[in-house]
Parts: structure tokens; C-alpha cells; sequence
């Protein structure tokens, strides 16, 4: 768990499971890689903070810092959605996929922070786990800190975001990958099979492997 990126007292875990909703049974019945998965538990309003809701950040300040933005081309995961995430927040209640990134872009020269969000449509199905989840072919993304003109406010595709950071000057470098929730409805489930390029990450009980896809 990214503490700095942390509010309130949510849970970002690896865990075992989740098995699927009662009668759910077959492949999406378990986790798509192993036994385990990365849990993660939020709530909207348990703190004395304006939003009063939770955050959390579970990700790697390490192994990708200073790899360049522009080379992301494969990006997305599993979800493990129930019905009653979609109660608390509607069909797009979902987790997201976050990386801190150096825009370096030429005219904000003073500016090297930001943070690329996907945002997921709705997950294809509910009570158990999804399929893959395309970050570059599905939701929007968007960039903190008003750098471009992909903001939340005005949704980009992938491309679209790569595109803005790509002014000419210096490339935009990554700080840090993580899959993160909140500050807005509450949510709990789980996510598996992380992809970042050429790697799916597998949460499991005992830690995080590496997969080659």
C-alpha cells in the first residue's frame, strides 16, 4: 500500500479469493491466475475530511520509475465486482488504475507532477470474476493538475492523453504504477492480473508474481 497516497483507514491486501458468489460456478467462479488477489475495501464517509470519503493506492514506487510514459501500450486487469458496489455508487463504481507520472511538458517546464487515471466503464459482469479489462481500449483517462486538456472534466481515450503529453520537449517519465480507489463511493472487491505491457501481475497470499503475457 502507497501510505502517502492513503486517506482514512481503508484495506488494500493481498488475499485469498474471492470464490465467486453462491451459485456461481466455473472459471469465473475463482481468480484468473492462482488462489489469491488484491482485496480492497473503501468507505464514503468515515472521515472528518471534505469529501469525508477513503482513499487508497496499492502500487510499486520503485521498478517503474523513469520508464517512459509513451512506451505504455498494453494496460488492464480483472475485477471482482459484486451488485452492491454498483448500489453504492452505479454500473462504473469501479477501481482504477493509476500512474504518477513527470509530464515534462515544454510549457510547464516547473510543472513534474501529475497523475494518469483510467477511469473503467462498467464492469461485463457482476458476483464473479471479469474478463480482461482493456485500460487502452475501454473507459477514459484523465490527468491531474489540469496539464493538458485531458481532464476529468473532459474525458480522453489512451491515445488520446499519450498524444497530450507528446508536445516535442522531453518525454513524460513514470514515477509510480498503482491500482488505487476512491475519494468517492464506497467499494469493496478485488482485483487480479494487473497488466502493464508485457507483465501481468498475479497477486497472491504471499505476494505479487510476475507473469509473461
Amino acid at each position: 500500500m502507497i501510505t502517502r497516497n492513503t486517506i482514512g483507514s481503508p484495506v488494500a491486501a493481498l488475499r485469498d479469493g474471492p470464490y465467486g458468489s453462491f451459485g456461481v460456478t466455473g472459471p469465473s467462479s475463482r481468480p484468473p491466475y492462482g488462489q489469491g488477489s488484491l482485496g480492497i475495501e473503501v468507505a464514503d464517509d468515515s472521515t472528518s475530511l471534505n469529501p469525508p470519503s477513503e482513499k487508497v493506492d496499492f502500487g510499486n514506487e520503485v521498478d517503474f520509475f523513469g520508464d517512459s510514459v509513451l512506451a505504455l501500450k498494453q494496460v488492464g486487469f480483472r475485477v471482482f465486482q459484486t451488485n452492491e458496489n454498483v448500489g453504492y455508487g452505479g454500473a462504473e463504481n469501479m477501481p482504477n488504475i493509476r500512474f504518477e507520472i513527470d509530464p515534462n511538458l515544454s510549457a510547464l517546464p516547473a510543472d513534474n507532477y501529475s497523475t494518469m487515471v483510467w477511469v473503467p466503464d462498467a464492469a461485463p459482469v457482476t458476483n464473479r470474476w471479469s474478463p480482461f479489462i482493456d485500460a487502452t481500449t475501454t473507459g477514459y483517462w484523465y490527468l491531474t493538475g489540469n496539464e493538458t486538456s485531458c481532464t476529468q472534466a473532459a474525458e480522453c481515450t489512451f491515445q488520446e492523453l499519450k498524444a497530450s503529453l507528446n508536445d516535442g520537449g522531453a518525454k513524460p517519465t513514470i514515477y509510480t504504477a498503482a491500482v488505487g480507489k476512491g475519494r468517492d463511493f464506497m467499494w469493496i472487491g478485488a482485483v487480479d492480473g494487473l497488466r502493464i505491457n508485457r507483465e501481468i501481475y498475479d497477486f497472491e497470499p504471499d505476494g505479487v508474481r510476475t507473469r509473461r503475457a
